[in-house]
C-alpha cells in the first residue's frame, strides 16, 4: 500500500514479502536500497522514522548531508562513510569550471573538512573522505580539467558504494562458513543492510544464508537509548521473512544463560591494529556476557572499518551525545528534570574478548597485532 512517492506502508508489504517467501516462489528477499545515487542526487532510507515509515529522502546539498550524518537519518559506519564520499561531490559539484585548480583543491579540502566534523568515531567516514579528497587532488595533478575532476570525484562515490555491496556478500559468505552448526545468534544494535549499501555486516550471513535456505533464529537486543535493535535490526530481518526476536538490552544475561544463544555477531565502527573495536554502547558488555557463558563472539567489518593507525581502542575518539536522548527519548520525558546524564554513543570491547574478526578478506584470528596486519596488507 502507498502512502505517497516516498512513502511506504509497512505491514502490507511485509505480508507481500511473506507470503512470496513461504509459497516458495522467490528464493532472494529483495533488500532495502539505503543509499543510492538517482537522478543527480543522493537518496536515503531517513532512519529516524523507523519502523514506522519507510522514507525515503533526497539528499541534494553537501548541508542536507551533514545533516543527515549528524541526525542519524544515515547510520552505521559503512553507509556513513558512502554518504560522506557522495556528500564532497554535492560539496563541489557548484564550482565555477573556470575556476583555478588551487581554488579548486582549498574548496575540496574544506568541504572534506566540514563533513569530518559530523560524527568522530566511525572510521569508514574519514577513510572516504581521504578516498574521495586524494582521487580529486590527483585528478587536478595530472592534468585534467575541473569538470573531468568533478566526474572523477562522483564515479569514485559511486565505486566506493558499489565496493561495499561486494563486501558485504563477501563478510556473508565468510561469516556463514564460521557459523556452520549454529542456528540461532544474538546481535547488538543494526549492522545489517541499513547501516551499509545491502548486506550489511554483521547480519551478512544471516542474509547469504537465508538466500541458500539456512535459516538462523535472531536475537536483537533494543539497544538503548535510540533501540536502534528494536527500531532498525527488528524492522528489516522482519521485512526479509528472518525469525527475530526482540529482547531489552538487560535481558541478554538471562538470554545467553538459558542455552537459547549459539553465537553473537555485531559490527563495529573502528578497529585498531591491536584489534580493539568501538561499536555502539553495549557492546561490551555484551561481550563480557559471552565470555561468561562460553559463546563466541564475533565482529564482522569491511577492511575500511579498520584503523591501523591506532594501536589500541584508549585512541579512539568517543562521541558523546545529547542528554535528551536518554531523559526525553523519542518525546517522552522518562528522567526527572535537570539531571546529570552521561550519554557515550559507543564503547570499546578490547581484543581478547573477539573470537574472530569477519571480514571481506575472510576470517581473522588471534594473534590480532600481527594477523590484522598481514591479512589487511598494512603496517600501521
Amino acid at each position: 500500500m502507498i502512502k505517497d512517492s516516498n512513502v511506504i506502508i509497512l505491514k502490507s508489504l511485509r505480508d507481500y514479502k511473506l507470503r512470496l517467501l513461504f509459497s516458495g516462489r522467490i528464493k532472494k528477499m529483495p533488500r532495502i536500497k539505503t543509499i543510492e545515487w538517482k537522478e543527480n542526487s543522493v537518496v536515503i532510507v531517513d532512519q529516524t522514522k523507523l519502523p514506522l515509515e519507510l522514507h525515503y529522502e533526497t539528499i541534494d546539498t553537501i548541508e542536507s548531508m551533514y545533516d543527515a550524518i549528524k541526525v542519524l537519518k544515515v547510520r552505521g559506519a559503512p553507509a556513513i562513510g558512502i554518504a560522506a564520499a557522495f556528500g564532497i561531490y554535492l560539496g563541489i559539484r557548484g564550482f565555477p569550471e573556470s575556476g583555478s585548480s588551487q581554488e579548486f583543491i582549498e574548496n575540496l579540502n574544506s568541504k572534506a573538512t566540514y563533513l569530518a566534523g559530523s560524527r568522530p568515531t566511525a572510521v569508514n567516514l574519514f577513510w572516504a573522505l581521504e578516498r574521495i579528497n586524494r582521487t580529486g587532488v590527483q585528478s587536478i595533478e595530472n592534468g585534467a580539467s575541473i569538470k573531468e575532476t568533478k566526474e572523477k570525484i562522483l564515479d569514485e562515490a559511486i565505486e566506493i558504494l558499489e565496493e561495499d555491496r561486494r563486501t558485504g556478500r563477501a563478510i556473508g559468505e565468510a561469516g556463514l562458513e564460521l557459523l556452520k552448526g549454529k542456528k540461532t545468534i544474538l546481535t547488538h544494535c543494526n549492522a545489517g543492510g541499513l547501516a551499509t549499501a545491502e548486506y550489511g555486516t554483521a547480519l551478512a550471513p544471516v542474509y547469504v544464508g537465508a538466500e541458500q535456505g539456512i535459516i538462523f533464529n535472531v536475537y536483537a537486543d533494543e539497544t538503548r537509548p535510540l533501540l536502534q535493535g528494536a527500531r532498525i535490526t527488528a524492522f528489516e530481518l522482519s521485512q526479509a521473512g528472518i525469525p527475530v526476536t526482540l529482547i531489552c538490552d538487560n535481558m541478554a544475561a538471562s538470554v545467553m544463560a538459558g542455552g537459547r544463544i549459539d553465537a553473537v555477531i555485531v559490527g563495529a565502527d573502528r578497529i585498531t591494529s591491536n584489534g580493539d573495536t568501538a561499536n555502539k554502547i553495549g557492546t561490551y558488555g555484551v561481550a563480557l556476557l559471552a565470555r561468561a557463558h562460553g559463546i563466541p563472539f564475533y565482529v564482522a567489518a569491511p577492511f575500511s572499518t579498520f584503523d591501523l593507525s591506532l594501536h589500541t581502542g584508549k585512541e579512539i575518539p568517543i562521541e558523546e551525545r545529547g542528554p535528551e536522548e536518554v531523559t526525553c527519548g523519542f518525546g517522552k520525558q522518562t528522567a526527572p528534570s535537570g539531571v546529570k546524564v552521561y550519554n557515550p554513543a559507543f564503547d570499546v570491547t578490547p581484543s581478547h574478548l573477539i573470537s574472530a574478526f569477519i571480514t571481506d578478506k575472510g576470517v581473522i584470528t588471534p594473534p590480532y597485532e600481527r594477523n590484522l596486519a598481514e591479512v589487511l596488507g598494512k603496517k600501521g
